[in-house]
């Protein structure tokens, strides 16, 4: 179901993005590197988020590292990450191929600043063997999400 809502979402949504099924795990963000042959920043990993009373999307760059301190600051409440099956329940994607599209009802997206770095970034599309590539402002279009600085990279922790 989840690959499938994902691909009803861009038929509906952009018919001009190709699904990239690698047929081999992409469910962490070192696996979907190796498999599409790109660095692991460039995998758009989305995190699932309980802030205060809801449940938002927060899509960073694969090497960043969710900041308590700037992500409390940006989403207004400090965020918890949900547990496996909450995740599946309430997005509808399995983990390891949770996807900001396709959703199983309509949730809150942010895109982190840190995958503006790239032309283009890679999310998944709701399976642990496919993504998508897009340019990060596609992905925010196509999401309508808000852009924050939530994260921080691996050359800024001390």
């Amino acid at each position: 179901m989840s690959e499938a809502s994902v691909r009803a979402f861009f038929a509906e949504k952009a018919p001009d993005v190709p699904i990239i099924d690698q047929g081999v795990s992409t469910a962490t963000v070192v696996e979907a590197a190796a498999a599409l042959g790109v660095e692991p920043a460039r995998i758009a990993k989305t995190l699932s988020l309980r802030v205060g009373g809801q449940v938002a999307l927060v899509v960073a760059r694969g090497d960043a590292r969710l900041s308590n301190g700037k992500a409390k600051a940006a989403l207004g409440a400090k965020p918890r990450m949900l547990g496996a099956e909450e995740v599946e329940a309430i997005t509808g994607h399995p983990v390891g191929g949770v996807s900001p599209f396709g959703l199983a009802a309509p949730l809150p997206v942010y895109c982190d600043v840190s995958l503006q770095a790239f032309e283009t970034v890679f999310p998944a599309a709701g399976s642990r063997t496919a993504s998508v590539e897009l340019t990060p402002a596609r992905l925010a279009e196509l999401t309508d999400a808000r852009w924050i600085d939530a994260c921080t990279l691996p050359e800024e922790v001390a």
